[in-house]
């Protein structure tokens, strides 16, 4: 079943998390349509190259065209009118950036794996949850509201400041019509009317000069208010979840609608700076005593700017977190010498500030490490596909600083995975006579010299994100306070739907907590250090629960990755639980778990009955990547054989836990069938009869310990069903037991 099949018949809650993501830059009805295809491409690599990014984009075009051949058939004008505005989109908004549709696509990809692992979870985990809050929601709704508000209401002002400009230009003219008059005529009755009339239409304009400055000091107090609370507290937040989406969580989504308010209110905060402008020009023109104009306008104009640079300070920001492009799933892990993207966003939108702003990026203060490559960079409309004010590099490379000696500091294999570092940006906004200093940090980055460091300094991205929100803690590390243990299971299952697409349920999340706690505990209490995390070995073993977590992964995606995406890999479950599973099940069932002792490897037991009707398991020795390099993990199963007592070769393996045939299980994933193995008449290359490897184990009657899979026969499935036709089984046993002693 596609992973599209799957979103579909998810409950409405997670359907609505689905539709949140798929807009007009990934339309779903593209999703939809080419779903098959869609994930048999590698988007995320393609989002780290742009050559193979700009194929998958000319090939995405030409399956459109497909489609649309296809329903112009069906005379669908719906489907070929929406599926006309997609070419569109595509040709038009990422010819010039190929790579952008590959991140939109693989995020979306991301996400839905996530959540079709969340909708697996019997309960949404505490960090999600808390990360979805109907209060968050609500408060969202609230600040955009409330920027739309204000931004009517800076313009019902600027009708305010029309009529007052107009009322005083009529006052202006009547004066000055009654002041060109001879002093006789200034003294006729009718004058002194047109004096009182003045007088009243001056103590309007008085009025209405101070209506005009509370309407403004109204709408900067809103502002003010605004931007202290609701906002601020939105923007953290997204911070917070930028933190949350870069350790595997769910994708952070809202910058856009914060752009839209940062822009909004720097539209109003403007429109009522040029409002105090026109009210100084207004007042060049005519003052008086009394006059509100020069005791309230510098205040207003003062807390303007005021306001206009916290607000241009805080819409700086880091948009994506520095990451490798070798590594797309392991953000803020640099190495030395290998270039990392960055991407920032001045999330105040206006098209003055168009490649007028060049953005510097530094590390550190300490001066042990520098950029190399191009590190200034104009910010633009036109490198993102929303239209968005950004800027991102590409080509920049972190070096170590040679020290005085002449060597350099800690570059090496022992580079401390626990150093946090700083990738900072600042720039210069100049726009209608305001210049603005501002400046940002990257989330902390763990600097590597050699790619064997990478697990342990990814625990530490890890432990950091999990643990703190703030932004900026470079000595966290010093003291590291302990984890939660169910948000740190909640992160972990994380690890697994991003880089593997599919997350852990409650019993393999249960066997985790045992194996780092060494009981059984409550979730919600109980809390983790960071030593029994990464750094404490575990039990009788020589690694840490990390490290062998990390190879558990490492072993998934390069060798059996499609057997856990269908989920018929148990993994983590212990011996004892194991044997309680199986104990009561048809002889022949088996299970897939990983080894405990052995660092990223896997194995298979099942269970058996004696002629006295006693239960016995089997545990075949575990399988790493060296040995599945050699064989994949699924034709291992389907050619498995065990020589017996009676020395009969059979495959003990016939049903999956509980009882899925295992054929049904795995039969797609075999690398051929058996029966379509050549047989030795039909010839192979040169003369040569083809041949695979077949695991063969030897099990003695009294023998209780883990078998090898390491007796790997050169002979092809063909080849051994011949030889069943003419050689007995005694003669077969006596040469794989000569194989077995010189092997």
């Amino acid at each position: 079943m596609s992973q599209w099949s799957q979103v579909q018949q998810l409950e409405i809650k997670f359907l609505e998390q689905v539709d949140q993501f798929y807009d007009d830059n990934f339309p779903m009805e593209i999703r939809h349509l080419l779903a098959q295809w869609i994930e048999s491409q590698d988007w995320e690599a393609a989002a780290n190259n742009e050559a193979m990014a700009m194929i998958l984009l000319q090939n995405l075009i030409i399956q459109v065209d497909e489609q649309l051949d296809r329903v112009s058939q069906e005379k669908n004008l719906l489907l070929i009118h929406n599926l006309k505005r997609v070419r569109k989109l595509l040709q038009g908004k990422y010819h010039g950036n190929p790579m952008h549709i590959a991140v939109i696509i693989s995020n979306c990809l991301r996400e839905e794996r996530r959540i079709l692992a969340a909708a697996s979870m019997p309960v949404q985990g505490p960090l999600e949850k808390s990360l979805q809050s109907s209060v968050v929601s609500e408060r969202q709704r609230n600040v955009e509201h409330k920027v739309s508000a204000i931004k009517n209401s800076a313009q019902m002002t600027d009708q305010d400041v029309k009529y007052l400009e107009d009322l005083q230009e009529e006052f202006d003219f009547r004066y000055k019509t009654i002041q060109s008059l001879e002093q006789n005529d200034k003294n006729s009755a009718l004058i002194k009317q047109e004096m009182l009339a003045l007088q009243a239409m001056l103590n309007t304009l008085d009025y209405k000069r101070k209506e005009v400055l509370s309407k403004i000091g109204r709408v900067i107090h809103e502002i003010d208010v605004l931007m202290s609370n609701m906002l601020t507290e939105e923007l953290l937040d997204w911070k917070r979840r930028q933190q949350i989406a870069c350790i595997g969580g769910p994708l952070h989504g809202g910058l856009d609608q914060l752009q839209n308010c940062f822009t909004l209110l720097a539209e109003s905060l403007f429109q009522v700076r040029r409002q105090l402008e026109k009210l100084d020009e207004l007042l060049t023109r005519l003052t008086y005593d009394g006059d509100p104009i020069p005791v309230q306008r510098p205040q207003l104009l003062e807390k303007v700017n005021f306001l206009l640079y916290n607000l241009f300070r805080n819409s700086f920001v880091v948009e994506r977190q520095p990451c490798m492009p070798t590594h797309p799933q392991r953000p803020m892990v640099l190495k030395t010498l290998i270039q990392f993207t960055v991407k920032l966003r001045l999330l105040i939108k206006l098209p003055e500030l168009n490649y007028q702003i060049r953005v510097k990026a530094t590390i550190d203060n300490n001066r042990r490490f520098v950029l190399c490559g191009t590190h200034v960079k104009a910010m633009n409309m036109d490198e993102s596909a929303n239209g968005s004010l950004s800027v991102e590099f590409r080509h920049l490379q972190p070096k170590e600083m040679k020290t005085s000696a002449g060597s350099k500091g800690n570059e090496g294999p022992h580079m401390v995975t626990e150093e946090l570092h700083s990738i900072s940006f600042e720039t210069q906004v100049c726009l209608y006579g305001l210049t603005i200093n501002l400046e940002t940090s990257s989330l902390p980055v763990v600097m590597i010299s050699n790619v064997s460091q990478l697990p342990n300094a990814w625990a530490s991205i890890i432990w950091y994100n999990l643990s703190t929100n703030d932004p900026q803690n470079l000595s966290f590390f010093n003291n590291p306070p302990a984890a939660t243990l169910s948000q740190l299971l909640e992160v972990l299952s994380w690890q697994f739907s991003s880089y593997v697409g599919r997350g852990l349920n409650s019993e393999q999340l249960n066997m985790l907590a045992e194996k780092l706690t060494g009981q059984q505990v409550s979730y919600n209490d109980y809390q983790l250090s960071w030593a029994k995390f990464c750094k404490e070995h575990l039990p009788g073993k020589c690694f840490t629960f990390w490290v062998w977590l990390e190879a558990i992964l490492d072993l998934i995606k390069k060798h059996i990755l499609p057997l856990w995406i269908d989920g018929y890999i148990m993994g983590f479950v212990s011996k004892e639980k194991e044997r309680i599973l199986l104990k009561d099940k048809t002889p022949g069932t088996f299970l897939l778990r990983f080894s405990e002792s052995n660092l990223g490897g896997i194995t298979f037991t099942w269970v058996d009955q004696l002629e006295n009707g006693d239960v016995t398991f089997h545990s075949v020795e575990p399988y790493n990547k060296g040995r599945l390099s050699a064989l994949p993990f699924a034709d291992i199963l389907r050619d498995y054989k065990v020589i017996m007592a009676d020395n009969v070769p059979e495959n003990p393996l016939k049903y999956l836990y509980p009882d899925i045939p295992k054929d049904k299980a795995f039969g797609k994933h075999y690398s051929c069938q058996p029966s379509e193995v050549s047989k030795p008449s039909d010839g192979g290359g040169k003369g040569y009869v083809p041949s695979v490897f077949i695991p063969v184990s030897k099990i003695l009657n009294d023998s209780t310990e883990p078998h090898s899979p390491s007796d790997l026969l050169p002979m092809s499935p063909s080849v051994y069903a011949v030889l069943r036709e003419h050689l007995s089984p005694t003669a077969i046993e006596t040469a794989v037991s000569c194989e077995l002693s010189h092997s």
